[in-house]
Formats: C-alpha cells, structure tokens, sequence
C-alpha cells in the first residue's frame, strides 16, 4: 500500500490545489503524527485517507488530542474511508467508531471540525494493480473537499 498510498495523497494534493486557492501539501507534521494531505492556514485542512487501516479511530483521537492541549487551533479533519470499510450489511464497525470519535470531538471541542467522506474505491492489496478508475475517484473526492 505504501506507493500507491502515496501515488493516492500525491495526486489528491494536486487536484486539491487545482481547485481551491490554498496551498496543500502531503506528509505534514502535526507533532510526530504524518497527516496525508493539509492545507496549514485558518483554518487548517487535515485529510486522512484511511485504505486499510486497523484502527481508524486513532487518527481522530490523535489531532482532537492536539487541538485540547492547545499546540493546534482552527482544524477541519477530513477523513476519507476506502470501501475497504464498506461490509455486505453496511458500513463496518471500525468507520463507525472513527465517525463515532471524530463527531464527538467536533461537538465537544472549539476549533475542531470533523467530516467523513468516501473514497470511491477499493484499494489494491500489496502487490496487486491500482484499482480502474481511482483517478476519477480522487477527481471527485477533491471536488467535494474543496
């Protein structure tokens, strides 16, 4: 997943700046944490993309933690889930705890917002192709973020 994952937040960053007036940029620092895709400024842009994470949970936790101590102000979080998330009778319990966190935070923290989205796509498994039409899919993606 580590090339096309990169190959997926490059090309989302460059779409994102296409359409939006704000500098993006990948693999931004928010303490030790690797956020995929921001835009710093106010407010701050944070995109996850989430493809086959154990624990998607965690990255919420993570930047709502960084907004409560105070060494981040102004946040959007945006995390995008792969259908990888999606199961035969719905959407699986590890998106719904990651939502389930990150609407909690918004509603109880000032200057954190959350929002999910989807990514369009399943991503490949290691060694396997990039699945057909994940462009388009990032394509869309960017219009809605932006």
């Amino acid at each position: 997943m580590g090339e096309f994952a990169d190959r997926v937040a490059e090309r989302l960053r460059e779409e994102l700046a296409a359409r939006t007036d704000r500098e993006w940029v990948t693999e931004h620092r928010v303490g030790r944490t690797p956020v995929d895709v921001a835009s710093p400024g106010v407010p701050t842009l944070l995109v996850e993309l989430e493809f086959r994470r154990a624990d998607p949970a965690n990255n919420p936790v993570k930047i709502a933690r960084h907004v409560s101590e105070g060494t981040l102000e102004d946040v959007v979080l945006i995390q995008v889930f792969s259908e990888y998330y999606e199961t035969v009778s719905g959407v699986s319990s590890k998106r719904e705890n990651a939502v389930f966190v990150g609407e909690l935070a918004s509603e109880s923290l000032d200057g954190f917002s959350y929002r999910a989205l989807d990514m369009g796509f399943t991503p490949p498994k290691r060694g396997n192709d990039p699945p057909e039409g994940w462009q388009k899919a990032i394509e869309v993606l960017a219009e809605e973020i932006a």
